[in-house]
């Protein structure tokens, strides 16, 4: 049974590497990325909630009178 020769396959992963690596750097080069991004201020709106008008009381568990 012949044997799987391997002697190329660091040339093959090498260069493939170099291949891929060099084809992302030159897709990221040619993206147009914004110069100078501008700032956008933002005003919060205020929402009405109809609970906000009403009393609420919040009782914790620990004071709470011991029964």
């Amino acid at each position: 049974m012949p044997q799987l020769d391997t002697s190329t396959w660091l040339i093959t992963v090498v260069f493939s590497t170099i291949t891929l690596f060099s084809l992302m750097q030159l897709k990221v080069s040619l993206h147009n990325f914004p110069q100078m991004p501008s700032i956008k201020h933002h005003q919060p709106t205020k929402t009405y909630n109809p609970w906000e008008l009403k009393w609420t009381k919040i009782y914790s568990p620990l004071s709470l009178p011991l029964q």
